[in-house]
């Protein structure tokens, strides 16, 4: 029985010990998200606030990947589908069904979840290059759908989306107003993905991604485990698309092709795999980038390929995996 015990606690880290703090929060990461929070409250009076729900909207997905690569350690080249098909759902459901934001964000959540359930269930079977080219290819399927589909609008995409009144009572016209609500889910999102890899659950996925056949070896069918952890990541990247798509009124064939998914890859990795912060200061790097850098057109991409290569070279573990080996803490 000691001999069992002791290979579990090998297999499955200890969830007290892997919380600590104050709600799952390390007294480092407590700073980090204090830091956070002021971030979300002065910002709209400081920067444009578009630019920040576009920060926001990406920083989710990237925290929705981020679940996937960096705690259980699966690779996917498809996410975009999942983003890109939250955003036309949400899109449709508020332009021809007439539904409220919170309603046609919570449908391109459900039909992303839906989609991951299918895709999920066909590639968590793979490991590896196989599982990441499985994904792939169906994320290549759903591109092919959104071009044909009427729905879809084609090469035109859905556009005029409007963004109604939240709960059918507050106008969303102002970009302000529209901006709480993209922190509130993006804030809810980001303290979920937090509670999911500090929870009992979270930890299994932890040890699948350290040691796959120890934790079958303990009796955890870790199939079952991926998969749940796909279906999650899956929906909370439709979240992202679908809030993406109610703030700039468009939803679009570029956030569901393959190129997109590249992007979430290189946003991770430059922030910190299975960090909690990492994705998000990746994404505000990637999208600053793209945003205050625009005018100059295809160099933008030279640039975060140069960046990209920077950090496997020299921050391997990304920005905040970096910051936080320097620290010596856990972020």
């Amino acid at each position: 029985m000691a001999d069992t015990t002791s290979i579990t606690a090998a297999a499955i880290p200890d969830v007290a010990q892997e919380a600590g703090g104050v709600w799952g929060f390390s007294r480092a990461q407590l700073v980090g998200l204090g830091i956070l929070l002021v971030f979300l409250v002065v910002a709209p009076f400081v920067l444009y606030p578009v630019f920040l729900m576009k920060l926001y909207c990406f920083a989710l997905f990237a925290c929705a990947f981020n679940l996937l690569i960096g705690y259980v350690g699966l690779l996917s080249f498809g996410h975009a589908a999942y983003f890109g098909m939250g955003g036309y759902l949400a899109g449709h459901a508020a332009k021809v069904w007439g539904l409220t934001p919170e309603l046609s964000i919570i449908i391109g959540g459900v039909t992303a979840g839906l989609l991951g359930v299918l895709a999920g269930w066909i590639a968590i079977r793979r490991q590896g290059i196989y599982f990441a080219m499985i994904t792939l290819a169906l994320a290549q399927m759903v591109y092919f759908f959104c071009v044909q589909a009427p729905f879809t609008g084609g090469e035109d995409g859905i556009q005029a989306i409007p963004r109604g009144n939240l709960f059918g009572v507050i106008p969303l016209d102002r970009d302000l107003s529209m901006y709480w609500v993209v922190a509130a889910v993006f804030l809810a999102g980001f303290l979920l993905v937090h509670r999911i890899i500090h929870s009992p659950y979270g930890q299994v996925l932890k040890s699948i991604r350290e040691n796959e056949p120890r934790a079958t070896s303990l009796g955890y069918r870790t199939d079952d485990y991926k998969l749940l952890a796909f279906i999650l990541s899956a929906t909370l990247a439709g979240v992202a698309g679908a809030t993406k798509s109610i703030v700039f009124g468009i939803a679009t064939l570029t956030d569901v092709h393959w190129s997109m998914s590249g992007e979430v890859v290189l946003m991770t990795l430059v922030g910190g795999l299975g960090t909690i912060f990492g994705p998000v200061v990746g994404a505000a790097v990637i999208v600053t980038m793209q945003n205050y850098l625009a005018e100059m057109g295809a160099w933008v991409t030279v640039i975060q390929g140069v960046i990209f290569v920077a950090c496997v070279l020299a921050f391997r573990r990304g920005l905040i995996g970096e910051l936080a080996a320097l620290l010596k803490v856990k972020l």
